[in-house]
């Protein structure tokens, strides 16, 4: 591994750990500003390795880089109409005890003068800006990170070339043919058989003048098949070449489902000149369809996890749209800073991507309606504001603030399901990792 794989594999781990702390301090500072008393801010889970305490706050960074968490005391509501007695503690099942020794924990972290300060007192709202702060600061990560690219590198997906040509075909070969290799059926390129260079810039095409890419494209569209001259500039002199244009089987420019139509072909590829840059309203037009795209593409996770588990065990193709795990988003990040094929600019930008890309996938993911994910607490909040609502207009006494507790052995299931998973990914990632390049 070469010395730019190693920095890119640092950075991409530093920014994602800036990302999941600043994920946290989404919930810290609403958390302080409403008077909820946090005892803990952490980034990282298991064994401590650093930690300072400030005031009544300890903040630190633990030994397993896959999350954080802020502590805030009293999450759990006391059990409605108090303490059990004896006979009903020892009647109860199991998921009664795993919600009454969390409702236990999460009283013994409240001290004297600290009743008002417990997290299951704050009004509805409080509890619910609280809990999506996290979300929301990711949010806020992935749009600044994907604007800068896009209003300063320019827009990934909208590339624009140049009428110089790149390269020119040797064969005609069908677009819906998975090949590149020409066949010895294949007829030759009319551009290659006009002697088209590599460097030539196309002028004109019949009696239309072009300037643009696209112009080249609509010139010869339009010619239809047949002969038609073409000016090009070569070495500082003009040239007037004649191909003969066929009709061959093309991918179909205006359809995004990859479908191919019947077009006038010469066989030239442009030069690339550079991407678009995006205004505000453009960036964020592009922002909403980030979003769709990154929620359609976690609601596929779950068939994604069967290819994954089958490129681990079964020797199947990893492909470039199954998850990952942080040791492959690392192994990513080292690939884009050692990638031939990308220059310095391309490879901040992929890279700043990147990161957007997973700061917009943490996002969604907590925002899942289910506990332990900021998402379960959310509804809880909203659920506490529907009955408080109903109460109201039905004139019913306050209703007891909701007892998130009893979503506990939901939580233990999400928290184990999301363990195996990541347990999966990461093998598959040692094993069959996803590769962006070659």
């Amino acid at each position: 591994m070469d010395l730019l794989a190693v920095v890119g594999i640092v950075l991409f781990f530093v920014g994602l750990m800036l990302s999941i702390a600043l994920h946290e301090v989404g919930h810290l500072v609403p958390a302080k500003l409403f008077g909820v008393k946090v005892s803990q801010y952490m980034v990282g889970f298991g064994k401590t390795i650093w930690s300072r305490r400030r005031g009544e706050t300890e903040y630190g960074v633990k030994a397993v880089p896959l999350g954080g968490y802020v502590r805030m005391i009293g999450m759990f509501p006391p059990e409605l109409g108090g303490r059990s007695s004896e006979l009903r503690q020892s009647s109860t099942g199991l998921f009664q005890t795993m919600a009454r020794d969390a409702r236990n924990s999460s009283r013994e972290e409240i001290g004297p003068g600290d009743e008002d300060r417990v997290f299951y007192r704050k009004a509805w709202w409080k509890k619910l800006i609280v809990m999506l702060g996290g979300p929301a600061m990711n949010v806020v990560l992935a749009v600044l990170l994907a604007g800068s690219v896009l209003m300063t590198f320019g827009n990934p997906e909208k590339p624009v070339y140049s009428p110089v040509i790149s390269s020119v075909n040797e064969c005609v070969i069908p677009a819906s043919e998975n090949r590149t290799d020409c066949a010895p059926s294949d007829p030759r390129a009319p551009a290659n058989e006009a002697n088209f260079r590599p460097g030539d810039e196309v002028l004109s095409v019949g009696s239309q003048r072009v300037s643009t890419w696209p112009e080249v494209s609509e010139a010869i569209a339009d010619a239809g098949a047949g002969p038609v001259e073409v000016v090009v500039e070569r070495d500082g002199e003009q040239l007037t070449l004649r191909p003969d244009l066929l009709v061959a089987e093309r991918p179909d420019p205006s359809d995004e489902a990859g479908d191919v139509q019947q077009t006038s072909f010469l066989g030239i590829a442009p030069t690339f000149q550079h991407f678009q840059r995006e205004d505000v309203a453009g960036t964020l037009a592009w922002t909403g369809d980030f979003v769709t795209r990154t929620a359609e593409a976690m609601s596929h996770i779950p068939q994604r996890m069967v290819d994954v588990w089958d490129a681990a065990f079964g020797g199947g193709e990893r492909g470039r749209d199954t998850p990952v795990s942080i040791v492959g988003a690392g192994r990513i990040g080292g690939e884009i800073a050692s990638a031939d094929a990308l220059d310095g600019g391309q490879r901040i930008a992929t890279f700043l991507m990147l990161l957007a890309s997973f700061n917009m996938a943490i996002a969604l993911l907590n925002l899942v309606p289910l506990l332990p994910l900021d998402g379960g607490h959310a509804a809880g909040a909203l659920w506490e504001a529907l009955k408080r609502a109903y109460a109201k207009v039905f004139r019913r006494p306050e209703p007891y603030p909701v007892d998130v507790a009893k979503a506990l052995p939901i939580a233990y299931g999400v928290a184990v399901v999301l363990v195996g998973m990541s347990a999966l990914l990461i093998y598959a990632d040692f094993v069959n990792p996803v590769r962006l390049f070659g």
